[in-house]
């Protein structure tokens, strides 16, 4: 289990990292023309680069405070986090018809669900 949790968390801070960078360093004029970053076109530029700093504090989030077994209660809180930002993903995709991109951050969303159901549950880092 604990394998299983560590993987997936692995996979959604692979994720967040690339994403978390596109969206901080790219500049959202490049993003709209790219596919699946239309929605940039309707947000302000701090906020698609807010999001990619939250993405990339996500990723320190998912892997550091159990790496280093400092706070590892951390480890299911970001991944409750990345299940709202997800729902949010989730509902601007789906308003703009683009529901393949919907699909994959249901993806997403069940492996976030995944490691929150099991860091607070059966392979928490207390028990």
């Amino acid at each position: 289990m604990d394998l299983a949790l560590w993987i997936a968390a692995g996979l959604l801070a692979a994720v967040a990292l690339t994403s978390g960078i596109i969206k901080t360093f790219v500049p959202r004029e490049k993003l709209a023309e790219a596919k699946g970053g239309g929605w940039t076109e309707d947000a302000a530029t701090g906020f698609v680069k807010s999001l990619g700093v939250l993405e990339l504090l996500a990723v320190a989030g998912l892997i550091l405070p159990a790496a280093l077994d400092i706070a590892p209660v951390v480890v299911p809180v970001t991944a409750v986090c990345w299940v709202l930002l997800m729902i949010g993903a989730m509902v601007t995709h789906s308003r703009r018809g683009e529901f393949s991109l919907v699909v994959l951050n249901v993806v997403y969303l069940v492996i976030a669900a995944f490691i929150v159901w099991g860091r607070f549950g059966p392979g928490s880092f207390t028990g």
